[in-house]
């Protein structure tokens, strides 16, 4: 029993030890593209998170300050604090910037959709709003942030339309689009800009996003890349997917970008999604050898095509908190991330930096 105990105690400071002692993830990829994640002003003001961040991280994007609700909640009222908060801890410590976002269906207050009677605003009256809110945003960062997703989730998921029917597309048609990247263009000329979106695996909604992006470059639009948004888990994507939309917009001459990574341990089936998925909130070893999987084959094929991709971005820092806690299913705790609850790397970080360069 004594030995068995002693077994233990070394095989312990044994992983301890090896994750003490692995280079951080921005090194292991340093020939291949720029590793990033997602953070908020509390997990900079956290020592033990902020120094994960530092060692492991060449980019940083905002989760939440930066989109249109939190940054500019009523029309002549901004709250700079928690986004100058992440621009500064950047230029600190020698990280980039990716803005996120400045033109989305969601997380967008009413008001800029409402008149000063409260009635639907006109498209000029929306149109003139949206051009203020972005040329005071990105003309605040100008030089600081080096790339924005300017429109996000544009691209409806059913099988009808091209266009979500927000109040964007609602009001003043598919030109919101158009409109938006040449905002951003003319506030910060050397800004990357990006087009945002999830499920671009699916042969159909890539289908559509590819109509969009070709119109925008026809009628010379300055969009420069295109973010796939990477929520992925542990039964898609499929390689050969994911490898057709990195090569579908890399084809068209646009960057391309991994922005909001991490592999749920949950599958997206129906039994999953609801509440009363089995071993809810429980990372049993099978999921850890799926998820391990999953990410595996997602890095080889983004190391295959590194002429193509510019930077990948994990959304959120660790399993400590993740969004998927509460999505699909509020409350159940999800495992999505190279790093588990105490900032510690899992399995799978091992295996994705153990590759031949």
């Amino acid at each position: 029993m004594i030995r068995f105990c002693f077994f233990l105690l070394l095989a312990g400071f044994s992983i301890n030890s090896q994750a003490q002692d692995v280079k951080g993830l921005q090194e292991y990829y340093s020939s291949y593209f720029t590793m990033g994640v997602a953070v908020s002003p509390r997990s900079l003001a956290s020592e033990a998170e902020s120094a994960l961040i530092k060692k492991h991280f060449g980019s940083i994007t905002a989760e939440n300050v930066m989109k249109p609700g939190p940054i500019h909640p009523a029309e002549d009222t901004y709250v700079w604090g928690p986004a100058d908060q992440v621009v500064e801890f950047a230029q600190a410590n020698g990280m980039k910037v990716r803005g996120h976002t400045l033109c989305w269906h969601n997380q967008t207050p009413d008001w800029f959709f409402k008149d000063e009677n409260g009635n639907t605003a006109s498209k000029e009256l929306v149109l003139s709003r949206l051009k203020k809110h972005i040329e005071t945003v990105v003309g605040r960062y100008k030089g600081k942030i080096y790339a924005w997703d300017v429109v996000n989730e544009a691209v409806p998921d059913s099988p009808e339309g091209t266009y979500r029917d927000s109040q964007w597309y609602k009001i003043v048609g598919e030109e919101y689009i158009a409109r938006a990247f040449e905002y951003a263009h003319a506030a910060d000329p050397d800004a990357i800009l990006f087009y945002n979106d999830y499920n671009t695996e699916q042969p159909k909604k890539r289908e559509k996003i590819l109509t969009i992006v070709k119109k925008l470059l026809a009628d010379g639009v300055p969009i420069h890349g295109v973010g796939l948004q990477g929520h992925w888990s542990i039964n898609d994507p499929s390689a050969e997917e994911l490898e057709k939309s990195i090569n579908s917009f890399a084809d068209l001459g646009l960057t391309v970008q991994i922005t909001e990574l991490d592999v749920s341990v949950y599958s997206n089936s129906p039994e999953e999604r609801s509440a009363t998925a089995p071993q809810a909130g429980v990372f049993t070893p099978e999921r850890e050898q799926k998820q391990l999987e999953r990410y595996k084959m997602i890095m080889e094929v983004c190391r295959k095509n590194k002429d193509k991709l510019s930077g990948i971005t994990f959304w959120n820092v660790s399993d400590r908190t993740s969004w998927l806690d509460n999505f699909p299913v509020r409350g159940r705790k999800n495992f999505p991330l190279l790093f588990d609850q105490n900032l510690q790397p899992k399995k799978v970080f091992f295996e994705v930096t153990s590759f031949e360069k």
